[in-house]
């Protein structure tokens, strides 16, 4: 039997790589920080390894014996600076690299697109962004970005040094059950029975289902092409912004009124609330309003074209399923916290 190890496995991608495994029949391993608050890996078959990722020791016990590790575990929003996104990000990666190194495991990182940074916009020939696309500079407060790129970029020398095996995956939004950030903050939203069409809502999304992303990640670590490698599992199916809504309203058991909004007014009310908003939310609240609305109104930039042809990536969950069951699941789980 095959063991794996899977850090961040109470996260929203580690729980769908730990179930993957399990159903695929190896043993997993999971490292947690709590292990007390992890009873739902433990009751699923998952072994609790306590410890962090900054934490060389937890790690490389954790890690012993394994053949794989899919190092998952990231910080994504943290409050703070640089520093708030290095030393979990970058820091821990090394140390993740260090143990899988001790146990001669391969190791799966989970990156981002947020690599390619300004990059992620079509080129004027409508080329989409690959993984042959030139990585250019990062601005200094692209703390996230920038977190990800030095990880990324620390596992793929350690697999080109003859340290380990490692491949890396960079997925774009990802939802799913366990999703914690981008289903709770729409399905809020929705709740008012209300959905803004901005555009017309005629975009495609660029999000891709957490199973899906589970499926590329454990397909790489089986694959020997996939060593040194990376691979954007960044549009598993074409999802645009309005069936996104009308499939999420369903999962939330609501019959959304869908309101066109023009784009040239959803920029002005942008624009507006984004002099006020700073005094209240702070002075990132506008390059983030303005982050959404590009979210909404680009279509998804990213070809996923190399996982499918390298991989064999044909990613199982369809949004039609997908999108109602992460908000239904939300919805069932909003309604036993407030009880």
């Amino acid at each position: 039997m095959r063991t794996a190890l899977v850090t961040g496995a109470t996260g929203l991608v580690g729980t769908h790589v730990a179930h993957r495994l399990l159903r695929d029949g190896w043993a997993v391993r999971a490292l947690v920080r709590d292990v007390a608050a992890a009873t739902a890996l433990s009751n699923a078959g998952v072994r609790l390894a306590g410890g962090s990722v900054l934490d060389g020791a937890s790690v490389a016990s954790a890690a012993d014996g394994c053949e794989v590790v899919f190092h998952t575990a990231a910080a994504v929003t943290p409050r703070g600076g640089w520093d708030a996104f290095r030393i979990p990000n970058v820091e821990g990666t090394r140390t993740v690299i260090a143990a899988s190194e001790r146990a001669g495991a391969r190791l799966v990182h989970v990156s981002s697109v947020a690599v390619y940074g300004s990059a992620t916009r079509r080129s004027i020939d409508g080329t989409r962004t690959s993984e042959d696309t030139e990585l250019t500079p990062l601005p200094e407060h692209a703390y996230y970005a920038r977190s990800k790129r030095e990880s990324e970029a620390l596992v793929l020398d350690a697999h080109q040094a003859g340290r380990i095996w490692a491949t890396a995956v960079r997925p774009d939004v990802i939802y799913g059950r366990h999703d914690r950030q981008f289903v709770p903050r729409i399905a809020r939203l929705l709740r008012l029975g209300i959905a803004p069409l901005i555009g017309g809502g005629r975009s495609i999304l660029a999000i891709v289902h957490a199973e899906n992303v589970a499926d590329g990640m454990v397909r790489a670590a089986v694959s020997e092409v996939a060593g040194g490698r990376t691979y954007n599992l960044a549009n598993d199916h074409d999802t645009s912004v309005e069936d996104f809504l009308r499939l999420a309203g369903e999962g939330l058991g609501l019959r959304l009124r869908m309101v066109p909004v023009p784009v040239a007014i959803a920029r002005m009310v942008m624009k507006t609330f984004g002099v006020i908003a700073p005094v209240f939310y702070g002075g990132a609240f506008s390059a983030m309003a303005s982050a959404s609305l590009d979210f909404l109104l680009r279509d998804n930039p990213f070809t996923s074209d190399r996982a499918r042809r390298e991989l064999g990536w044909d990613p199982p969950v369809q949004p039609t399923f997908g999108i109602r069951d992460a908000f239904h699941w939300w919805s069932n789980r909003s309604m036993l916290d407030v009880s």
